[in-house]
């Protein structure tokens, strides 16, 4: 028997693909999963551009607020989330309908992904141990000895990515660039892919900058002196790498101006739409769509898609 289809709606921040989501869930016997690295987190709503309480009364997203800032969540993590949410929404009659831009993620679930190991506390814990007498640079160098390619491609002084790529060569005995060259059981799901964004990367920038000197008027900076409070929270956490939430934490740390940190917050959320944008010029067999164009538009072009 073949297996009932998945919809993917893919695009980069900003672009409304929250909004055409919402609309299919309106026309479809369908639901929707979260497809974004800093949705994930509960207490991060504003600077993330959540979806509001009263959006997500009306269109309910899985994989929101799943993990405390102070929590990891890994492709991996997300790949088995999201094949267990597929079948559970289709054995009840539904088409899943993937949302978000965190491309990782959607190729991850599309070509599988490569065994690694769990972390193990342990062995972090020796890392870190290591690094306190040594320094991370060390640490770098022992990597450059076991896998110089991800040591060129790792910073010496990111800790959080040393710390993994030794950890993962110290429990199996293999390199991390070994180890991701392989890959798991890709998708079983035929797939209809959309990519929606606007059809001059200005218009992006103008929507960017809009959207971020809203969160501001929200209350981003609010928001983030809250998370600051919490002695567990530091800016080495992938949590904490989301854009605009370093930003604010350096303003709030006295390390640059409040017009800084509007630049700054507003140039990294541009990086993230451009990074996004080169993933999908390359991604095969997608379909399109226009944030130009009206939204009742949008949505018939992919009802019609599909039909």
């Amino acid at each position: 028997m073949s297996r009932p289809d998945v919809i993917f709606l893919l695009g980069p921040t900003a672009s409304g693909k929250t909004a055409l989501a919402s609309a299919l869930y309106q026309h479809m016997n369908a639901e929707l999963i979260s497809v974004d690295s800093a949705l994930i987190y509960r207490g991060m709503d504003i600077g993330t551009a959540k979806p509001t309480a009263a959006e997500l009364q009306l269109a309910p997203h899985h994989l929101i607020d799943i993990r405390d800032p102070a929590q990891s969540y890994s492709a991996a993590d997300f790949r088995t989330d999201a094949l267990r949410l597929i079948a559970e929404i289709q054995h009840r009659g539904n088409i899943p309908i993937l949302v978000g831009g965190t491309m990782l993620y959607f190729k991850a679930l599309l070509q599988g992904i490569s065994p690694l190991p769990e972390a193990d506390p342990a062995v972090r814990l020796q890392l870190e141990q290591e690094a306190a007498v040594k320094g991370w640079p060390a640490l770098h160098q022992q990597l450059a000895d076991v896998d110089a390619v991800s040591a060129a491609r790792i910073h010496p002084n990111d800790p959080q990515r040393i710390n993994r790529a030794l950890e993962v060569y110290r429990i199996t005995g293999r390199s991390l660039t070994e180890l991701t060259a392989e890959k798991g059981e890709p998708f079983a799901y035929p797939v209809h892919q959309f990519a929606i964004a606007p059809d001059e990367r200005a218009v992006l920038h103008q929507r960017i900058a809009q959207r971020y000197m809203l969160m501001l008027q929200q209350g981003f900076e609010q928001e983030v002196s809250c998370l600051r409070q919490r002695a567990d929270l530091h800016l080495d956490l992938p949590s904490m790498r989301c854009v605009g939430y370093r930003q604010m934490w350096q303003y709030l740390d006295n390390e640059c101006s409040y017009e800084q940190m509007v630049e700054r917050g507003i140039a990294a959320t541009r990086q993230l739409a451009k990074r996004q944008l080169t993933w999908l010029r390359s991604w095969p067999d997608l379909q399109w769509l226009s944030s130009d164009a009206a939204a009742e538009e949008n949505l018939q072009a992919v009802l019609s898609s599909l039909s």
